[in-house]
């Protein structure tokens, strides 16, 4: 199971080969931010359905993100409601994050690992999921009412080679 204690293990882990002296220097998790658009802004049904969806998922209620422009091709105006987003701290994220790699990456389709690519210049990590199903929350009767989801884990790591690391050491499949 995903914990701090193992967040704390990472320094051990990652003493040598980065050169760690401080074990306040070692990269740990801050946060994780869970989003998703609704794709129709003036469907009601669906941004309802979303928000249950992703509240159910994450645990805890999301909040509901703007369109900062009007778009008249869309039919959508400043301020419409056009996707939702949770962050999660604390135990929630550590429980999220933990059912995100055992049980929700594995029932993904033809999966072969998360790509490296994922990981950015700052040390953070995103992934894409197409189907918000592969969670165990969500039932598989709605299959009609399927959407995808982004996920982004949020470090402390300085460069991109140190968050890899990190990422691998806690156990998130990558692609070989």
């Amino acid at each position: 199971m995903l914990t701090k204690q193992k967040q704390q293990a990472a320094f051990d882990a990652l003493k040598e080969s980065q050169g760690y002296k401080n074990r306040m220097r070692a990269p740990r998790i801050v946060k994780v931010v869970v989003s998703s658009g609704t794709g129709k802004a003036k469907d009601k049904n669906r941004n309802i359905l979303v928000s249950e969806r992703l509240a159910t998922i994450t645990g805890q209620k999301p909040a509901a993100r703007a369109a900062k422009a009007s778009i008249a091709q869309f039919k959508m105006r400043e301020g419409d409601v056009v996707g939702f987003q949770s962050t999660l701290r604390g135990e929630r994220m550590y429980a999220f994050l933990d059912k995100l790699i055992h049980i929700a990456l594995p029932r993904t389709r033809d999966f072969r690992g998360v790509a490296d690519s994922g990981v950015d210049q700052m040390g953070n990590l995103s992934i894409g999921i197409k189907e918000n199903t592969i969670f165990p929350e969500t039932s598989d009767e709605d299959l009609k009412d399927v959407f995808g989801l982004a996920v982004t884990i949020v470090t402390t790591a300085k460069t991109r080679e140190e968050a890899l690391e990190f990422f691998k050491y806690l156990g998130i499949p990558f692609k070989k």
